[in-house]
């Protein structure tokens, strides 16, 4: 490199270091929040974050799906149990989407393409999906007491039981606990 082109880079790093020097003594006004947090003071959404699981009591939900025993799995968004009694394996799923729709999850459904029925549970709007090929398996969501939907999936391995049965029994077991 000739003398002007090393000149010219120290010039360039003398101009960066002192842009970043300035930069980093700067003060900025106000307080941090995290990304995507509501200034405007609304902390009663969202603050059973996780809760949700226990919404129905694993003793009632093992009753419901007629198991001897259950384990807990995977919580969060979606909760999760694997039990097992006189019908044989069992999953069970819960989901409570604050912000979600009993007319999305219909949708959702019938694009997979469940069987879908219109239904009530305590008066509330409720979806009623099968999917296909598997009778042991079956969903209810109903409009939550709160906002939003929740759901629950129930799913016999053996096919032994009615899945719908125990799924709206325990969508009627969590609006109960709710109100």
């Amino acid at each position: 490199m000739g003398g002007r082109t090393w000149r010219a880079v120290r010039v360039l790093t003398a101009a960066t270091a002192v842009g970043l020097i300035a930069g980093c003594g700067s003060t900025i006004e106000g307080s941090p929040t995290v990304e995507g947090a509501s200034s405007s003071g609304d902390t009663e959404q969202f603050t059973a974050l996780l809760e949700e699981c226990n919404a129905v009591a694993d003793e009632q939900i093992a009753q419901t799906v007629g198991a001897d025993a259950i384990q807990r799995g995977f919580f969060g968004a979606i909760c999760r149990w694997d039990a097992v009694g006189a019908n044989g394996p069992v999953k069970v799923t819960f989901n409570w989407f604050e912000t979600g729709s009993l007319d999305t999850e219909k949708s959702t459904a019938e694009k997979l393409g469940y069987t879908v029925e219109a239904s009530t549970i305590q008066g509330r709007r409720a979806v009623v999906m099968r999917p296909p090929g598997d009778p042991g398996a079956c969903g209810v969501t109903v409009g939550s007491p709160s906002s939003g939907v929740v759901g629950w999936w129930v799913q016999f391995q053996t096919g032994a039981a009615d899945p719908c049965q125990a799924a709206s029994t325990l969508a009627d077991l969590t609006l109960n606990l709710s109100s």
